[in-house]
């Protein structure tokens, strides 16, 4: 996200702790005091709501004007053993008064459901932060599940926290009596009892979330007002209870961003969005040939709802067919996608060959997660890159574009389609779990601002032979883009040979000449070689003297939030250090050898082993350094910093 970045920023984000102000009273005599930014943490079972609990307080905050990042982290298992450490499922947040660029490197609030929740995420925790626990849980059977010998609220375990006993379950199951609701039923309310709770905590607006729970509910009116009335409890807890004595502030981030409409924006709805707006400005109908698979499903419930812009949707039985359908899809005159993560490229491999092979434009969403085989399905990784690259038979060169932030998934949408439709070919879009389930303030573009994507299907014969008698060739390419026409089934006079044998040159008929077939393999790689990409841009500010850096930070995809940190980090303690930042991954830019060789250091952070790295070092001969992470979860803006410090000193 462009935006003016306050001093403070530059310093301090992903930190730990922020600029405290005190600022008189605030009610019941309670103390107001104002930050800069927080980082909120809530965890529980994966039945405790805390994904929902997580979203209404990121969406209160997006309404309030304050930049954010989030960091959703929950188990593959629908329903995962209750009160184990495997189901523990946590939301974090991370809101400022200033642009931010990441969840946040540790919580300064985590809100522990059960004891599951404490010891999951303790780890994370620096001393002096806030703990709310929910000390109703804290009995023997839970705490033995995740082997607490003792009551660690009362052995001293906890004491270098500020800790908030809450008895979170009791408390709202008072709240709850004049329903008439089983203590089981009362009991899910609990969520909206701390939401409540911390809604009051960061002065958070309410009505949006009242609202909301009402139209969830809305079949099941005695629900929803449950649910209204125990979030007020949770609000009026804070208020009156005694062990809160101080609320905080964090005010909207009026410098951050530029003018505009905005909403709050998670990586799958603006991919979804980018494919729709994609296909209007490109006036064709989008067509989702997909198979359900975490973390990408959601592209497919979300354009399931866009009928009216002529959106249609086909869940097949497996991922095989899903890109089958949507590259008979793509012959048919349609904006072509399918949507997976990593397992599901592996079986589209064949097809997208394929595709190649035709030359018709098909966008492959890759939501990339934590490999191989079924490997991490809810956690994040980027190590699908040489697959997407190199995994088919023969040379099937694919464009590949990657968004960086959960908002530029919309524009990279936009991009992929543009190279799909431009070239004739299919395009790999890289997203992964991070920025699909993450979210963050994305400004609304106005529609007359969007890129023109329109294209001319072929409407003759565009070849005359020999004896002057003309025809179509399917084959005859645009001299400049090498794209070979586009032409609608049952166009009369177009009729032409398609499938996965290669072809003559120029006519598309079947061709087995070893001549023929290396100027075909030549000319596909050719055409995407060839493809217009903007030069990637290099931040390296220069000191007094116009000197820039000797080392430069070369990321893709998702690792732009947590670089970005780290270099705001390693320039504020003084050091110098540039930072480039790749979204289009095949073709490179043009200006890429250039750039790495203006540095005499050069290191790539990736969530795999090296990809992107191997291949730096094999196109451009550079020593490229890998710094490489493969938890399950976005890099730490500090751990980044002290490799680039590292890096710089060596």
């Amino acid at each position: 996200m462009t935006s003016q970045v306050s001093s403070t920023a530059e310093q301090a984000d992903g930190a730990l702790v922020g600029e405290q102000r005190a600022s008189g009273d605030g009610g019941a005599g309670k103390e107001i005091q104002r930050l800069d930014r927080v980082i909120i943490r809530f965890a529980g079972d994966s039945g405790d709501g805390m994904q929902l609990t997580g979203d209404r307080f990121t969406s209160e905050t997006a309404s309030f004007g304050n930049d954010l990042s989030t960091l959703p982290n929950f188990p593959a298992e629908i329903r995962a053993p209750a009160g184990t450490l495997p189901g523990v499922s946590s939301f974090q947040l991370h809101f400022a008064d200033h642009d931010i660029l990441t969840p946040g490197d540790a919580p300064n609030v985590l809100v522990a459901m059960n004891p599951a929740a404490l010891k999951a995420n303790i780890g994370d925790v620096p001393r002096g932060a806030e703990i709310i626990v929910n000390t109703d849980e804290f009995t023997k059977r839970p705490m033995a599940k995740v082997g607490y010998a003792t009551n660690p609220l009362e052995d001293g375990t906890l004491s270098a926290y500020n800790v908030h006993p809450v008895p979170l379950t009791t408390l709202t199951i008072e709240a709850l009596k004049e329903f008439g609701l089983s203590r089981k039923e009362a009991e899910r309310s609990k969520n909206m009892f701390a939401l409540g709770l911390l809604s009051w905590m960061y002065h958070r607006p309410t009505e949006g979330t009242e609202k909301f729970l009402r139209a969830k509910f809305a079949k099941k009116p005695d629900i929803a007002e449950a649910n209204v009335t125990a979030f007020r409890a949770g609000w009026n807890f804070g208020e009156t209870t005694e062990d809160f004595a101080t609320s905080y502030e964090v005010a909207p981030a009026t410098r951050a961003f530029p003018t505009g409409t905005y909403r709050n924006i998670s990586g799958n709805l603006a991919l979804s969005y980018g494919l729709v707006a994609a296909s209007r400005q490109a006036d064709l109908p989008l067509y989702l040939g997909s198979y359900p698979i975490t973390p990408a499903s959601d592209i497919l419930h979300e354009l399931s709802k866009h009928k009216n812009f002529g959106v249609r949707t086909f869940q097949a039985e497996d991922e095989i067919a899903g890109i089958g359908a949507a590259l008979g899809a793509a012959f048919g005159g349609s904006l072509a996608v399918t949507t997976t993560s990593g397992p599901g490229v592996a079986l589209k491999s064949e097809t997208i060959g394929l595709a190649v092979s035709l030359e018709l434009p098909l966008l492959i969403v890759d939501i990339q997660r934590g490999g191989p085989s079924t490997g991490l399905p809810t956690k994040t990784e980027q190590a699908d890159l040489l697959q997407a690259m190199y995994g088919r038979n023969g040379e099937a060169p694919v464009p590949i574009v990657a968004p960086r932030t959960p908002a530029d998934c919309f524009d990279a949408a936009l991009d992929a389609a543009r190279i799909a439709l431009t070239y004739r070919t299919p395009v790999f879009l890289l997203s992964d779990g991070y920025l699909a389930n993450g979210s963050e303030p994305w400004r609304i573009p106005e529609v007359d601002q969007l890129p023109d994507l329109r294209v001319q299907f072929a409407s003759g014969p565009n070849h005359e032979l020999a004896d002057g008698t003309e025809v179509f060739w399917p084959y005859k390419r645009d001299p400049q883009s090498l794209a070979r026409p586009w032409a609608l089934p049952g166009t009369p006079g177009l009729e032409h040979r398609i499938g996965g044998i290669e072809k003559q040159d120029g006519s598309g008929n079947i061709s087995y000449d070893p001549a023929n077939h290396d100027f075909m393999v030549r000319t596909r790689q050719a055409k995407v070689e060839g493809i217009a990409v903007p030069d990637v841009e290099v931040d390296d500010p220069t000191d007094e003297s116009g000197s820039g850096a000797d080392t430069l930070v070369v990321g893709w995809g998702s690792t732009y939030g947590p670089i970005t940190a780290a270099v705001r980090r390693v320039r504020g303690a003084g050091q110098r250090i540039a930072q480039a930042h790749l979204r289009h991954l095949n073709p490179f830019p043009g200006n890429l050898g250039e750039v790495l060789a203006r540095y005499d250091k050069v290191i790539v952070p990736e969530m795999n082993l090296g990809q992107l790295a191997t291949l730096l070092r094999a196109r451009y001969l550079v020593d490229a350094r890998s710094h490489t992470q493969v938890s399950g979860m976005p890099f730490k803006a500090e751990q980044l910093a002290e490799v680039f410090k590292e890096a710089i000193n060596d």
